[in-house]
């Protein structure tokens, strides 16, 4: 069986999304593929979510990430917006929530951090929910 995309999406996909991609490679790869996208394009991923990534988690998002548009990703079957504070980008899918995560960039390191363990603990949990979700439909 296919394993479902999931797409992290908001507005720069720079922050937030990226860390959120990262990590669901890191934590769900095994039931789920991760992408990230947004409606406008940064030259960079926000160096401060790279930083606290690669001290958190060993991973470095310069190496194997990039800004990407909605274009840029294949369709997906679930959608997961940060919590953009704005209107939001939207993608067909089968599925849709909102993390309603604060974008920690300009602030202290402690916001980024607090940020990078709230989207850890939202991927596992979508991992756990989609894990189950595969076994109950076999």
């Amino acid at each position: 069986m296919n394993k479902l995309k999931v797409a992290f999406i908001c507005v720069h996909n720079s922050c937030r999304s990226q860390m959120a991609e990262a990590l669901g490679k890191h934590f769900a790869l095994d039931v789920f593929e991760s992408y990230s996208a947004g409606t406008e394009l940064r030259p960079e991923i926000n160096q401060d979510a790279v930083r606290i990534i690669k001290d958190l988690y060993g991973i470095d998002m310069n190496k194997t990430q990039k800004s990407k548009l909605l274009e840029d990703i294949p369709e997906v079957d679930v959608v997961i917006t940060m919590g953009c504070n704005v209107a939001c980008p939207s993608l067909p899918c089968k599925h849709r929530e909102d993390w309603g995560l604060e974008d920690p960039s300009g602030k202290a390191d402690e916001e980024f951090i607090k940020t990078a363990r709230l989207i850890e603990e939202k991927v596992i949990e979508l991992r756990e929910r989609i894990a189950l979700f595969s076994v109950n439909r076999l």
